[in-house]
């Protein structure tokens, strides 16, 4: 299990060009067909140390910060309309006031994924850009000197807006959702580890009275139904979870009205953070039936381990076996937290479907798992005392 927690960092610098990023030409002059070429050709590089850049026509997409929101790439670099025009009219005129970075926007969302964005999508991209922007810019001006260097009215122009030589096309970058508070790196991550232990221990407390549900002995067992309504942490676990997330997490801290109202997000957060932990919590009451606390290691380390491991870095810089975390209970309790805190892409009816889902297989294994070992316990007592009426028969 520690080697799936590494695999999935081990080899994610060889999935980067696997992050699909856009770039959109609205200029159509020589700065759109320079900047689509360049970052075009860093894919033909011969090496994993780009990103998975893809042209795509300036008509084909309205507003390209929407569809960065909403997942349909990891970022877009945009060449803004008239953006040749633009730089050859400040030079001609000596327009004092241009500015170089109006000419190309970069788009993308931090938080969707602060590790991949922080390390991949913004640092590959600036690196490129700045590349290619400072080879044209130097042949653009050597160009432009060239060609009027004869012409004094020209050059007086020029000297009046400096910009146009020295940085004559440059970007602006437009983070669209930024991951702003540090706290959520607690309640995305780290904190999905401490919901699983913290169902653990909860459910660990009542070893005995789960052990009494299949009492062998003549006085008549607790009722399955009455007893799972009592075991099942949705039901009892409810005052905990409040002092445990209220701790963790204050909503003086956790910025909840980033998508709905702040005490609405709260509550929304709660609500999720809840399934979660039934989702967890029962899963474990399941097993450790099976199991008994004596071996319930064997099932809950490698429960945290598949579930958490799959949080930290995207599917795309993942290996494809890592692709079962889209069914996990972690991993969409996570992206629910990051729909509420950043307003990112909306998987919200998505996330509730799995952790339900994992919450009514429980509600179905429980009952059977509970109904099986009190048979077991059963036939063994029965077992016991044929054999101690045989020995007194022989006495």
């Amino acid at each position: 299990m520690p080697s799936s927690l590494l695999g999935i960092s081990a080899r994610s610098n060889t999935h980067a060009p696997s992050l699909k990023t856009w770039v959109v030409d609205r200029d159509g002059g020589e700065v759109g067909r320079t900047v689509v070429q360049g970052l075009l050709a860093t894919t033909q590089s011969g090496t994993k140390q780009h990103l998975g850049w893809i042209e795509v026509p300036g008509d084909h997409v309205d507003n390209v910060g929407e569809a960065i929101v909403d997942e349909q790439a990891w970022g877009a670099v945009v060449i803004n309309p008239g953006a040749s025009a633009a730089l050859a009219t400040a030079r001609t005129v000596g327009n004092s006031t241009y500015n170089p970075m109006t000419a190309i926007t970069f788009y993308y969302a931090q938080a969707r994924n602060e590790q991949a964005t922080g390390t991949y999508v913004n640092p590959l991209t600036t690196q490129a850009l700045t590349q290619i922007l400072q080879q044209y810019n130097a042949q653009s001006a050597s160009s432009y000197l060239a060609s009027v260097s004869g012409n004094a009215t020209a050059l007086q122009a020029v000297t009046s807006a400096p910009l146009t030589l020295t940085s004559g096309i440059w970007w602006t970058t437009e983070n669209l959702r930024p991951f702003n508070a540090p706290v959520a790196t607690a309640l995305t991550m780290v904190g999905q580890i401490y919901l699983c232990i913290f169902a653990f221990t909860l459910i660990s407390t009542d070893d005995e009275q789960r052990r009494c549900s299949w009492d062998p002995w003549p006085i008549p067992p607790s009722p399955i139904v009455p007893d799972f309504t009592y075991r099942c942490p949705p039901y009892r676990l409810l005052p905990a979870l409040i002092l445990f997330r209220y701790g963790f997490a204050p909503p003086s801290v956790a910025p909840f009205g980033a998508k709905y109202t702040y005490g609405g997000g709260f509550f929304l957060y709660f609500a999720y953070t809840y399934m979660g932990m039934a989702a967890l919590g029962l899963a474990t009451e399941a097993m450790v039936t099976i199991l008994t606390p004596r071996f319930m290691a064997f099932f809950l380390l490698p429960l945290i381990i598949s579930n958490v491991s799959v949080t930290a870095l995207p599917f795309d810089l993942q290996p494809s076996f890592y692709q079962y975390g889209h069914a996990f209970p972690v991993f969409n309790n996570s992206q629910a937290v990051r729909t509420i805190l950043f307003n990112t892409k909306n998987h919200l009816g998505l996330n509730a479907g799995v952790l339900l889902g994992w919450i009514a297989l429980s509600c179905i294994t429980i009952p059977l798992f509970t109904t099986f070992m009190r048979r077991k316990d059963v036939s063994e007592h029965k077992k016991q005392v044929e054999e101690k009426a045989n020995n007194e028969k022989r006495v």
